[in-house]
């Protein structure tokens, strides 16, 4: 086992296309931070796989959850996610 080998990250392009979606659909400014990560729970009621995202905008942070893996995130779970849009 090498310790120092690079690991190939099989998630990375799911995390880069969810958080375009994100940065996108929630209009946010190029110096929040957008983190996608995925959670497998054990315990009983938990869903057993949720992608979850936290948008940490500064004096507003907002963390969502998603009960599906990365791999079947799609554009509409994120519009779904997105503030309704403000009438004239």
């Amino acid at each position: 086992m090498d310790l120092f080998a690079q690991r190939r990250d099989v998630k990375a392009p799911h995390v880069a296309r969810i958080t375009s979606w994100v940065r996108e659909l929630l209009v946010l400014d190029p110096d929040v931070a957008v983190l996608v990560t995925e959670l497998h729970c054990t315990e009983p009621g938990c869903p057993p796989i949720e992608t979850v995202i936290a948008v940490l905008a500064e004096g507003a942070p907002r963390q969502y959850k998603l009960h599906r893996a990365m791999a079947d995130v799609t554009c509409d779970d994120i519009v779904a996610l997105a503030p309704p849009a403000r009438g004239n």
